[in-house]
């Protein structure tokens, strides 16, 4: 199974109407990857907070179209990365979408976990609270976003609904980078599943972006991992090496806490 992960430089010099341009063109330069993965809020910038409400879009908004009509035109499984969508209750959320390779929209995710300590996006945006998983040929999916990376409790629960491998679109600070590689490799290890964590580059509202988008294996072990230009990355994973370790080394048989255990 080939991967892509897009790195996007959000430039904030460059319309939206341009960068979805830019990207449904890299897009469709991947054709021969089974999966191409965007990352966080990249249509407008992860810590551009003026913009969510001026440029929040429905599931069936301009984005998700273009990135329908890439996703169709490559023949590949899309994960779109994410959008500031605005919900029929008229909230706003950070929300992923997944496009099959005929391009209709398979599945959506809405950021559990805002960030921001009563300010920005935990603020202005709305938590979702479903855990999605979706189903490709060869392995499952589990979706989380950026700030989810620090809260293992997600992704033991989307282990216990399939998943084994991990999509993280992200907007991650630069000045935090080195949380950024630590916590991928953390939840590949703890769960025994590919992680594969797609941030931006460039500098959302004067925040200077990590970058360094990568792909860990279950054994912890870094695969690949983009350098500060570097705009696409592929990987070939082999969905088998999940099961190989899950059964070499079965330590999420050996789980005894969990949510469901009594409190005293």
């Amino acid at each position: 199974m080939r991967a892509s992960l897009i790195q996007i430089d959000v430039n904030p010099y460059e319309s939206v109407n341009s960068r979805r341009e830019r990207v449904g063109s890299l897009i469709r330069e991947l054709r021969s990857s089974d999966l191409v993965v965007l990352p966080e809020l990249w249509t407008v910038g992860a810590f551009a907070y003026e913009l969510f409400a001026d440029e929040a879009e429905t599931l069936r908004g301009t984005t998700a179209q273009a990135m329908s009509e890439a996703a169709r035109d490559a023949g590949i499984w899309l994960h779109a990365g994410s959008i500031p969508e605005r919900g029929e209750d008229g909230a706003l959320y950070n929300t992923s979408l997944v496009f099959s390779p005929d391009g209709a929209l398979a599945h959506s995710y809405r950021k559990i976990h805002r960030f921001g300590f009563d300010k920005g996006e935990a603020v202005l945006m709305g938590a979702g609270s479903d855990l999605v998983t979706v189903p490709l040929p060869d392995l499952t999916l589990g979706l989380a976003t950026c700030y989810d990376l620090r809260f293992p409790e997600l992704f033991r629960g989307l282990v216990d609904a399939g998943a084994h491998a991990f999509v993280v679109p992200a907007g991650w600070p630069e000045r935090r980078r080195a949380h950024w590689t630590l916590l991928a490799r953390a939840r590949a290890v703890e769960n025994q599943a590919y992680v594969l964590a797609c941030g931006t580059a460039g500098t959302h509202a004067g925040v200077p972006q990590a970058g360094h988008s990568v792909v860990v294996d279950p054994w912890g072990e870094v695969l690949a991992e983009a350098g500060p230009g570097e705009e696409t990355l592929t990987v070939d994973l082999d969905p088998a090496k999940v099961f190989d370790t899950r059964e070499a080394f079965p330590a999420l048989k050996d789980r005894v806490l969990g949510l469901d255990t009594p409190k005293r």
